[in-house]
């Protein structure tokens, strides 16, 4: 089974490149998505990492609140999206 972990108070800079490379450190990276605004398309902070259930159970523990780009990550595992109320 796999996780998915949520990463949030990433650099704006922070391709989803180096957070794979950051991530593989504690197991294989099944996929990372960096989410960007839909208007401006420019970062927005935060993205997701999928992992194998125990190497990201490492992953968080080793790197919630850890220095990454001269930020403080906040990582921890993914809550499922709530339902979003239709735009009229």
């Amino acid at each position: 089974m796999s996780k998915s972990i949520y990463v949030g108070n990433l650099p704006w800079s922070a391709t989803e490149e180096q957070v794979q490379d950051l991530f593989a450190e504690y197991g294989k990276v099944l996929s990372v998505k960096l989410i960007s605004d839909r208007d401006t398309g420019r970062a927005r902070g935060f993205g997701f990492v999928e992992m194998e259930d125990a190497d990201a159970a490492a992953a968080v523990e080793a790197l919630d609140n850890a220095s990454f780009g001269g930020r403080t990550l906040r990582v921890n595992e993914a809550k499922p999206r709530a339902p979003r109320q239709p735009r009229y």
